[in-house]
């Protein structure tokens, strides 16, 4: 009876085996993608944040970015845009003017407003300043960014200093936000020169799918343009590389170069004027919108551009990585089947215990990259990391388990499984009341799911935990799952996520019996 588990079992995880590894191959095959038509040669304009190594942030009291560091970036990016857009002239960004000047590119000069009108008019001052300085350079003064979305002032107190600015000043003035904030304070217009409104498919209160950005762009143009006299420019708009979907709304690589490609065009045919998001990812906005905030860049944090605007484009670039990491796994659950002690021939045990070392090590390797994006702090790593390793208690179970039903390997694969039920209701419950910024923890809940609650059960091994209370608490997990399914139909995780959470029930019911009460619980 054991030998026909255990080689139900073996092949089971063959088979998944075979899944991961072509759903790596799918994810690593470059994808053609629309090549656009500029209007010339380079793209017009990015916004550009020097935040982008460890421990630079603009809420850092005392950051200071080096012209040297300033001026490194400006010319990497000259190679490719005409203009960058800031948002500050704070913390050294007052010598982009200067450097930019000497590259040839034009600056859209962002002036931060905030809360503090002492802060805001220091800051104003010194943009003015620049603004009166390098007339030739400062293509305009950006006069606060989502100023009103964040609701830090009032529409009055931000014309009182647009309308500083403007008598101070000879460079155009305008103000930033989203475009939908723009219909709702129509009276600001009389104080710009030119309209900047902020068009991100993602972010809308509707998110949407790729297949649908640019034309959700189209429309919210269409519609400013209607609404008002003076000339627009999209001041933000791009699509994240990584991060939690909303609704059918995507991240991705692919979707980035696709949505970026695919506005170019329309740009180009609309005679649009625009401001791409943004010019290097920005590690510290993970802080305030989880992974997604981090991943807006045409660059990454390490100044590499992610995609051209003309090759194909793949969703991973794992190269050997994961499959050193498969094999890693299979020495590592190899010696665990040559250790359990059991009956059997040796030989088949180990062999037996291979493709789930092998999809363990995958695992491992993509759990690794999730945790990187997903963790901001020292709790985020202890909660997320301790999931992963709830996870392994019960994998690292497993060979002992399936070899010679060991007593002990079910009692820590049991509690494996009740640690991972707690914490999927916990998670389940963050990412329906407070989930905007938090990602779908897939990975680290993938393999146990799929070993207890469809392999082992498939080759007809009794299952290690079944009280009512863990049964009880998935679900509830499935409950607030489905709530949140009701306000995002097509998010593609959420599926995922909900069918992890059923598979998780599952390996409470015995392949013979129906569940009890009466078994080990930890």
């Amino acid at each position: 009876m054991l030998r026909n588990q255990l080689r139900t079992f073996a092949a089971l995880n063959i088979l998944l085996l075979i899944s991961l590894a072509g759903w790596l191959y799918w994810q690593n095959r470059p994808v053609p993608l629309a090549v656009p038509e500029l209007s010339q040669q380079k793209m017009q304009c990015a916004s550009y944040a020097p935040y982008y190594t460890l421990g630079q942030s603009p809420f850092i009291k005392g950051t200071h970015i080096s012209p040297q560091q300033i001026e490194h970036d400006l010319t990497l990016l000259a190679e490719r845009f005409d203009c960058v857009r800031t948002y500050s002239v704070s913390q050294g960004l007052d010598h982009v003017p200067e450097a930019a000047g000497k590259l040839g590119l034009e600056v859209l000069l962002g002036v931060w407003i905030g809360w503090t009108d002492a802060e805001n008019q220091r800051e104003l001052a010194l943009g003015i300043k620049l603004a009166n300085q390098y007339p030739e350079v400062v293509r305009a003064l950006i006069v606060g960014n989502e100023v009103l979305l964040r609701k830090e002032q009032k529409p009055a107190k931000l014309i009182a200093y647009l309308q500083r600015a403007k008598a101070s000043t000879d460079v155009p003035i305008t103000y930033a936000d989203v475009w939908e904030f723009w219909l709702k304070n129509k009276e600001i217009e009389d104080s710009v020169d030119f309209i900047t409104a902020h068009i991100l498919p993602y972010w809308e209160d509707e998110p949407q799918a790729i297949e649908a950005s640019v034309s959700h762009a189209v429309n919210a143009m269409n519609l400013l343009e209607q609404t008002f006299d003076k000339p627009i420019l999209i001041g933000e708009t791009g699509w994240p590389s990584a991060g939690r979907h909303r609704n059918g709304s995507a991240p991705g690589n692919i979707n980035q170069a696709r949505y970026i490609r695919e506005f170019l065009q329309t740009a180009h045919e609309k005679e649009w004027r625009y401001n791409l998001i943004e010019a290097f990812d920005q590690p510290w906005k993970r802080v305030l919108e989880g992974t997604v905030g981090g991943h807006w860049g045409i660059y990454d944090s390490q100044l590499q551009a992610k995609f051209s605007l003309t090759d194909a484009i793949a969703e991973r670039n794992d190269g050997w990585w994961p499959w050193l990491s498969a094999c890693a796994g299979m020495l590592l659950f190899g010696l665990l089947g040559l250790r359990a002690k059991s009956t059997g021939n040796t030989t088949r045990n180990v062999l037996a215990m291979l493709p789930l070392g092998a999809a363990a090590g995958i695992m491992v390797y993509l759990q690794a990259g999730y945790l990187v994006d997903a963790c901001r702090d020292i709790l985020e790593w202890l909660a997320l990391g301790g999931v992963a390793l709830f996870g392994w208690v019960g994998l690292l179970a497993l060979p002992a388990l399936v070899l010679n039903q060991s007593s002990t390997a079910k009692r820590w694969a049991g509690f494996s499984l009740w640690l991972l039920a707690a914490t999927a209701l916990i998670g389940s419950a963050l990412l329906l009341f407070d989930g905007r910024y938090r990602d779908f923890p897939l990975s680290l809940y993938l393999l146990p799911a799929l070993q207890f609650g469809l392999l082992t059960k498939l080759a007809g091994m009794e299952n290690v935990s079944q009280a009512r209370a863990f049964v009880y608490m998935l679900a509830l997990a499935a409950v607030f799952s489905f709530i949140l399914l009701w306000l995002e139909p097509l998010n593609l995780q959420l599926w995922a996520w909900i069918s992890l959470l059923l598979l998780l029930i599952s390996s409470a019911v015995s392949p013979n019996r129906q569940p009890d009460s009466a078994t080990v619980q930890p």
